[in-house]
C-alpha cells in the first residue's frame, strides 16, 4: 500500500475498539481519522488511543456524515437494532462499509440495507469473523481437497459459558429481544453462516427447539434478593453478580474485560462495587427483564443433501466451539483450535494445530484471530478493489440471515421452514460460494 486506508468508527464500545485496534498494530495499513459516540469517555478513549483532534470527533452518525466523506472506509459497531440508519446514511457519501453483526433483528431491514449497499455500490463486509480465522481456512483447504470425501452430515456446538450467559444475555444489552434480537441472532447468527460457509451450500430447510429454561422466576431460590449486593444466598449461586465481578476483580483478563463494561470503562473497584449496587449487571439473574433462550438446537438440511445439527447452550464450562464433519471418505473433528482429520482407506489421523505460526497480534485478537484477520481482509479489499478475501459480503451474509430468521419462525412455529432458492445462484465468488 502506498498510503494507509483510513477509517472512521461509528460505536466506540468493545467491537468498535476491537476492529480499530488493527490500526496500531499496523499503523502503515489503517488509520483512525474519526470516531462517532455519544458516550464521552468512550469517545474520548478512542480519540485518545489514536490521536483524533476534536475536530475529529462527532457525537453520532449524523454528525459524521454531515461533515462529509473523512475516510475511505467507516465500521459501524452500533447496537443490534441501530444498524439501518447508519448504514442509509452513510452508505450514499461512497464508504466502504463493515458493519458489525447480526445485520438487524428486523428481516425486513437486513433486505433494506443489502439494497441501499447494492444501489450505491459500496465494498461491504458483515463482520462475520469466524469466517477469517486461521483455523476456518485451513479447512476449507482440507475440505476442498477431498481428503474426507463428500459432506454427509455436521455436528456444531457453540458452548455460550454460564458466565456469559448470565453477563451478556441475562444481565447485559442482548437479553431482551425488543432491546436487541432473539439468541440465535445476536449470538449464533456467525455460526450459523459459518455452517453455510464449510457446507458450501444453500439451505433448503430448518427446524429449531428451544426455550428460556432456567433464567427466569419460577427458578428463583427461596430467600434470594433483587441484587446480588444484598442477597443472603449468593454465596451458593454459581451466577452471583458479587463473585463474577466483585470476588474476582483481579483474576484474569476475562474479569478485567467485562468489569470495563458493567462500569463504562472505569474499571477500578470502587466502580465494581456501584454498578453492582445500583446497574443492571448488580441484577439477580432470576429478576431481569431477559427472554431470550438459554439453550437451543437448530436441524438443517443443505443441498446435497447434508444434514447439519447445532446446539447453543448456555451450560457449558468453556467457550471453545467444537464440531465433526463426516464424510464419505474421512471424518474430522476440531475445538476450533486443531483439527483432526481420520482417513477411511489408510485408517491413518492427521493433526493440525492452526496456532502454530500465529503472531502475537492474531494471538491477542479476539475470536481465535478473527477479529484481526477481517480486518486484514477489509483493509486489503479497500486499499486494491480486489474483494475475493471477503467471505461475509451481502450475497452471503443476506442467505445467512434469511436461515437464521427461518430457524426462529421454526422454534416458536414448531415446524419445518422450507427455503426457497436464493436469487444469487451458486456462483464462483468468495462473497458466495467456496470456489471449488
Amino acid at each position: 500500500m502506498s498510503a494507509p486506508v483510513t477509517i472512521a468508527i461509528v460505536g466506540a464500545g468493545k467491537r468498535g475498539q476491537a476492529y480499530a485496534a488493527y490500526a496500531t498494530t499496523h499503523p502503515e495499513q489503517l488509520r483512525v481519522v474519526a470516531v462517532a459516540e455519544p458516550r464521552k469517555l468512550l469517545r474520548e478513549r478512542l480519540a485518545a488511543t489514536h490521536g483524533l483532534g476534536v475536530d475529529a470527533c462527532f457525537h453520532d452518525y449524523e454528525a459524521l456524515a454531515a461533515a462529509g466523506k473523512l475516510a475511505d472506509a467507516v465500521a459501524i459497531c452500533t447496537q443490534d437494532r441501530m444498524h439501518l440508519a447508519p448504514v442509509e446514511v452513510l452508505a450514499p457519501l461512497g464508504y466502504a462499509i463493515l458493519l458489525e453483526k447480526p445485520m438487524s433483528p428486523n428481516p425486513a431491514e437486513c433486505e433494506q440495507i443489502i439494497d441501499c449497499i447494492r444501489r450505491h455500490g459500496n465494498l461491504f463486509a458483515v463482520c462475520h469473523v469466524l469466517l477469517y480465522t486461521e483455523l476456518t481456512a485451513k479447512l476449507r483447504e482440507i475440505l476442498r481437497s477431498g481428503a474426507i470425501g463428500e459432506i454427509v452430515s455436521v455436528q456444531h456446538l457453540e458452548p455460550v459459558g454460564w458466565w456469559h450467559q448470565a453477563h451478556s444475555f441475562v444481565r447485559g444489552n442482548w437479553g431482551n429481544q425488543e432491546q436487541s434480537s432473539p439468541m440465535l441472532l445476536s449470538k449464533s447468527c456467525h455460526d450459523i453462516d459459518w455452517l453455510r460457509h464449510i457446507v458450501n451450500a444453500h439451505c433448503t430447510s430448518v427446524a429449531s427447539f428451544g426455550s428460556l429454561r432456567h433464567f427466569k422466576a419460577s427458578e428463583k431460590p427461596a430467600g434470594a434478593a433483587e441484587r446480588c449486593w444484598d442477597c443472603q444466598v449468593e454465596a451458593g449461586c454459581p451466577y452471583s453478580a458479587k463473585r463474577i465481578y466483585h470476588s474476582h476483580f483481579e483474576r484474569d483478563r476475562v474479569a478485567n474485560y467485562i468489569n470495563d463494561v458493567i462500569t463504562g470503562g472505569l474499571n477500578t473497584l470502587s466502580a465494581v462495587e456501584d454498578a453492582l449496587r445500583h446497574g443492571p449487571y448488580g441484577r439477580c439473574v432470576y429478576a431481569c427483564d431477559n427472554d431470550v433462550v438459554d439453550h437451543q438446537t437448530v436441524m438443517l438440511e443443505f443441498e446435497g443433501p447434508v444434514s447439519v445439527t447445532f446446539t447453543m447452550t448456555a451450560f457449558t464450562p468453556t467457550l471453545h466451539r467444537s464440531t465433526r464433519i463426516f464424510g464419505t471418505r474421512g471424518y474430522i473433528e476440531t475445538d476450533f483450535v486443531t483439527i483432526k482429520v481420520f482417513d477411511f482407506l489408510t485408517e491413518n489421523e492427521t493433526h493440525h494445530d492452526t496456532r502454530i505460526g500465529a503472531d502475537a497480534a492474531t494471538a491477542a485478537a479476539g475470536h481465535g484471530g478473527g477479529d484481526y484477520f477481517i480486518m486484514q481482509a477489509f483493509v486489503r479489499a479497500v486499499a486494491t478493489g480486489d474483494t475475493s478475501g471477503i467471505w461475509s459480503g451481502p450475497d452471503a451474509t443476506l442467505e445467512s440471515h434469511r436461515i437464521v430468521f427461518a430457524a426462529e419462525q421454526a422454534r416458536l412455529e414448531k415446524r419445518v421452514v422450507i427455503l426457497g432458492t436464493p436469487d444469487i445462484g451458486p456462483v464462483l465468488s468468495g462473497d458466495r460460494m467456496i470456489p471449488s
